[in-house]
């Protein structure tokens, strides 16, 4: 993608969130509120919307004008956790959607008049498992009757729209644990109160999460995206697009934490002298600064690999791992840095701290990746 329409995409996401400053995001922290207005914001400027194709409503850009986006909210201090799953759900409906879902529903999010930020993909049993997932959906006429429970399902309370994975084939003996999954586009502004119950979770940082019932929960037929028994593959082909679009906001993080620190150690003096000029302070600001980028360019290949319409399963979950571990690591410096005033709220340091250290387990943990990297990249045998 051409870097001066990236460097703009960045000026304008910065202008933006320079009007959302550190006391309204604390504010929001105290009170486990979400960012409506901020939301908004986003969403009337068309950054939410950059994915989807112009001739329904969209920006029709590439998956890096995401990540720029995502990146950029995340450098300004701000939080995309409230809105960075309608970036990667999108994909399903992008790929694998029929053009009457994509007519239907697509201009409408464009125009900001449905949000579709809520993914029904994990429950309490099986976690990252999710072949072994248990929620079923029962095909009667011209409805799926859908039972069972999901968990860890962000913005369930302030999303129109779920993408929810469910098991239409009861496992038999012989069949793969990812044969039989569905895909199904749920109306939630219908189903809240008609077989769908939302349970908010409170967590350690404001990511409006919540676990989700469905009890005889009924879906027009014509809601199955894709076809029958292809859900994994639907869904799997997103999750590269997730890692991709969290790296970037890790990296985001990373620019922040380590913007910060250096500020602080060159204002702060001890013994007469600014703490900067301390190896033992400069050197642990240079060594997160050296991840971060060794981060950066890996979801930069990660990118150029996905655009290209190459295989990034690798590039995608080493951009995620490599980003995530850059982000916490400049957390860590960035508090010690700031001593004492890291754990202050009015620094915000210690909310993005808690906000960042999210991405060592979500989307996927940092184990799985190494897993998947030795199985699939260095053909070592399955350990799981």
């Amino acid at each position: 993608m051409d870097p001066e329409l990236i460097a703009d995409i960045r000026g304008a996401v910065a202008q933006l969130c320079a009007n959302f400053d550190g006391g309204y995001w604390q504010r929001l922290d105290r009170d486990m509120a979400y960012p409506t207005e901020f939301v908004t914001a986003l969403t009337e400027a068309g950054w939410l919307s950059v994915l989807i194709p112009e001739e329904l409503g969209g920006g029709g850009l590439p998956l890096s004008a995401a990540a720029a986006v995502l990146e950029e909210i995340q450098r300004s201090g701000c939080n995309g956790g409230a809105c960075h799953a309608q970036m990667y759900t999108m994909g399903t409906i992008l790929r694998h959607g029929s053009a009457e879902q994509k007519q239907r529903y697509l201009p409408a999010i464009a125009r900001g008049e449905l949000r579709m930020q809520a993914f029904g993909v994990t429950e309490p049993t099986s976690g990252s498992n999710t072949g072994a997932l248990r929620t079923r959906a029962v095909l009667d006429g011209d409805h799926y009757v859908v039972n069972g429970q999901k968990i860890w399902t962000s913005r369930a309370e302030h999303s129109d729209l779920m993408v929810l994975l469910v098991r239409t084939t009861p496992l038999t003996d012989g069949m793969k644990h990812t044969e039989g999954l569905s895909v199904l586009l749920v109306d939630m502004r219908e189903a809240v109160g008609n077989g769908l119950t939302i349970r908010p979770i409170r967590t350690m940082m404001n990511h409006a999460t919540t676990e989700v019932f469905f009890d005889d929960l009924e879906v027009p037929a014509e809601n199955l995206i894709g076809d029958e028994g292809r859900g994994f593959r639907y869904i799997l082909s997103g999750m590269n697009a997730e890692r991709i679009l969290i790296a970037a906001e890790c990296v985001g993080d990373a620019k922040w934490f380590i913007d910060k620190a250096v500020a602080y150690a060159g204002q702060r003096s001890v013994f007469g002298r600014p703490i900067a000029e301390h190896q033992g302070v400069q050197f642990p600001i240079a060594r997160a600064y050296a991840n971060m980028r060794a981060a950066e360019l890996m979801v930069s290949e990660a990118l150029r690999r996905y655009e290209s319409g190459g295989d990034c399963g690798a590039e995608a979950n080493l951009a995620k791992m490599l980003a995530a571990d850059a982000s916490f690591e400049a957390a860590n410096v960035c508090i010690q840095t700031h001593g004492g005033f890291g754990f202050a709220e009015e620094y915000d340091i210690e909310r993005k701290f808690r906000e960042t250290r999210l991405y060592q387990v979500a989307p996927i943990s940092t184990n799985l990746i190494l897993s998947y990297l030795g199985e699939h990249v260095l053909g070592m045998p399955r350990s799981y």
